[in-house]
């Protein structure tokens, strides 16, 4: 059985009762009552799953996270109200002034913001690395961070190497698995921690903003950098990252998953396997149309990447205005910011995202002047790969 067929396999039976309402319930309301001292006592001290206080989750938000640690069969979940809010919450949670994280190939624009705009204001300093490049540590580094596949550079990092590197200096391991959810699996190839953006492949419908962490019971290695983790790991075993992520971060900065955004995810992951695999064959028969006629990114990779990189790719024009041009003609895609959509999307993305950016971070990041950025949809790809072609006719 495939990833695909275990997880739809997992989530249809998973995400319903079999007795009742097959939807899973919205549970909304802000606090919850104990029903006397005794169990509210248990409860703060986490010797109760009743829910505290929705800040730091609820039971729509708790099926989320059953369901969601079941795509990289990890030990457990933690939602957020967004990605960028899993990304926050691992590091405020774990890393404090003074510390370092390392950085390997492409990365999201709002990623590459917060790690060099926000984190130096509190003390911790971030080195970046090309995926090609030799990563060298220091004695602060406490963090590797990476994406599977660079958005919107498309690459492709040495997640052997990150790995092993992880373990020989008992550092934290972080994937960010957002575009490849199926198509890739952090944690065998050394992930401690994958975050994903779930408004983008996960939910797959543009309507629910939200994030998650994915965790496994932490290494031992780990408490020599992160002793607080050893703690949390005597009283919560497996959960102890868990542990970490709510006290440390959701409780105190308060990035929560509100639970209509939690209920319309779940409903999301319903498709989840059947949307990638389609999406992923539509970008891969795109790109075999148009790359005789367009410089066209699209990663590939088979020791990591067997089933595909998932349905983004780039079409590298000369410059804005061909960019612009292909844009305007082009008839299927919407222009937006987002990836991962049901429907195929397509952005500008010097103009946009990266207009802010100066030369030496867009050369970085893979962002060129005519970089458009395409995340294919489910329409019928005979359809996509026309309206593509009409339109590059006008560029040319």
């Amino acid at each position: 059985m495939n990833n695909f067929e275990r997880f739809q396999t997992f989530v249809l039976q998973q995400s319903a009762a079999k007795d009742g309402a097959i939807s899973p319930p919205i549970i909304g309301s802000a606090a919850f009552s104990y029903g006397d001292p005794k169990s509210a006592e248990a409860v703060f001290a986490g010797e109760s799953r009743k829910p505290l206080y929705a800040r730091m989750g609820n039971p729509t938000n708790a099926k989320l996270e059953t369901l969601l640690a079941g795509i990289d069969q990890g030990d457990g979940a933690v939602v957020t109200s967004s990605g960028m809010g899993a990304i926050a919450a691992v590091v405020s949670a774990f890393l404090q002034s003074g510390d370092e994280i390392v950085c390997v190939g492409g990365l999201f624009g709002g990623t590459y913001a917060f790690f060099t705009q926000n984190l130096p204001r509190f003390g911790i300093k971030v080195r970046f690395f090309k995926a090609d490049e030799e990563v060298v540590l220091s004695p602060q580094t406490k963090m590797i961070f990476c994406e599977s596949v660079g958005n919107p550079s498309l690459t492709v990092v040495n997640f052997v190497k990150l790995g092993k590197l992880a373990q020989k200096h008992g550092i934290l391991f972080v994937v960010d698995n957002t575009i490849t959810p199926l198509l890739f699996e952090p944690f065998s190839w050394g992930a401690d921690i994958i975050v994903y953006s779930t408004t983008k492949v996960i939910s797959g419908q543009s309507q629910a903003l939200g994030g998650a962490i994915i965790y496994k019971e932490p290494r031992k290695d780990l408490f020599i950098h992160f002793p607080f983790l050893q703690n949390f790991y005597e009283n919560l075993g497996k959960d102890a990252i868990m542990g970490v992520i709510k006290k440390r971060a959701l409780r105190d900065f308060g990035m929560s998953m509100q639970a209509h955004a939690a209920y319309l995810t779940i409903l999301g992951l319903e498709t989840l396997p059947l949307r990638i695999q389609k999406a992923t064959d539509n970008a891969q028969k795109l790109f075999l149309a148009l790359k005789d006629k367009v410089k066209v990114l699209y990663a590939k990779n088979e020791q990591y990447f067997p089933f595909g990189t998932g349905q983004m790719m780039g079409i590298d024009f000369k410059s804005k205005e061909d960019a612009f041009t292909f844009l305007e003609h082009a008839k299927i895609p919407f222009i937006t910011a987002n990836i991962g959509d049901s429907r195929t999307l397509a952005l500008h993305m010097r103009s946009t995202i990266y207009r802010d950016f100066k030369a030496n971070e867009l050369e970085y990041l893979g962002v060129s002047e005519g970089l458009v950025r395409i995340s294919v949809g489910l329409e019928n790809c005979a359809m996509i790969i026309e309206d593509f072609e009409n339109a590059l006719r006008k560029v040319q």
